[in-house]
């Protein structure tokens, strides 16, 4: 099918959610925060992941206030996965990459072209998310993306590789996208991006493997369903939302993120850049349901 037709579908269909779904979630102060399939968090802990990802309280600029984030989110992780909560889906995964593939690059100082922007990226990306997991904890809204995620991870019945995706679609989508025009990404700045991303992409085995030790979830269709498109053809009976994913393997995930980006720096591009990521989480998420349902995850 030609590009255009690609597009075409894909932004029709997203639109077609966009309306039907909200674009902000408003606090639920009936939800209980201490539980998300797993055993209950104390009241303590509760307290403790809320004071952890208050961003407000980091302090330093550059790698300083980067392995301060870092550090904190790694003891968010812990927490949650000692509990086997379903939040803590997408934090183990993002956590192994923080480690082993995100900090070793941080740190060598040859590394980047630009050290400044690399520190900036990985730390806005970083705070994106422990903004949202602030949120959630303290029963404030969530952004649009990472509030479908929290829903799932309190369905208990569906697979958690299910929940897992979410979380990579609103980081991948939307997170990374916003990032990379809050960190005035310039085109000078594409070979460090792609140096982060492609380590990150090496290292996805860990992803694999600290997902499935402590929560059962296989990812390994996740990752390669990211990465090269794997699964695509389980989408067969389904041609709607496997338009946009063809699209999305051809050109490669991280480069429509990387585009979105530069497009959500120029202000007259930004409005409509901005309705496409919203519209490109929710059709990807279509997908990824379908997908699990077809026995894809």
């Amino acid at each position: 099918m030609k590009s255009s037709r690609i597009v075409t579908t894909a932004i029709a269909l997203s639109f077609t959610f966009a309306l039907l779904l909200p674009g902000s979630v408003a606090a639920d102060p009936g939800k209980n925060l201490s539980i998300a399939c797993g055993t209950p968090l104390t009241a303590g802990e509760v307290e403790r992941i809320a004071y952890l990802s208050d961003v407000s309280t980091l302090h330093g600029e550059g790698l300083e206030r980067l392995e301060s984030a870092v550090e904190r989110h790694h003891q968010i992780t812990t927490i949650l996965v000692s509990h086997h909560d379903w939040r803590g889906l997408f934090s183990i995964g993002l956590d192994a990459v923080e480690h082993e593939a995100v900090m070793p690059l941080q740190r060598d100082p040859a590394a980047f072209t630009n050290r400044s922007w690399s520190n900036s990226v990985s730390y806005e990306l970083l705070r994106r998310y422990l903004t949202n997991i602030h949120a959630e904890f303290t029963g404030a809204p969530t952004d649009p993306a990472w509030s479908n995620y929290y829903l799932l991870t309190r369905q208990c019945d569906i697979s958690p590789a299910r929940v897992a995706m979410a979380g990579y679609n609103a980081h991948l989508t939307v997170d990374l996208a916003y990032t990379v025009a809050t960190a005035t990404t310039q085109p000078v700045d594409i070979p460090d991006f792609y140096k982060i991303v492609d380590s990150i992409a090496t290292k996805g085995g860990s992803i694999v493997s600290d997902t499935k030790a402590e929560y059962g979830a296989d990812l390994g269709p996740l990752w390669r369903f990211y990465f090269v498109g794997e699964g695509l053809d389980r989408l067969a009976g389904n041609s709607e939302p496997s338009q946009l994913l063809l699209r999305a393997a051809d050109s490669g995930y991280n480069t429509i993120t990387l585009t979105n980006g530069f497009a959500l720096q120029n202000p007259y591009t930004k409005a409509g850049t901005e309705q496409e990521i919203d519209a490109l989480w929710r059709t990807t998420d279509v997908a990824l349901d379908a997908l699990a349902r077809l026995g894809g995850l």
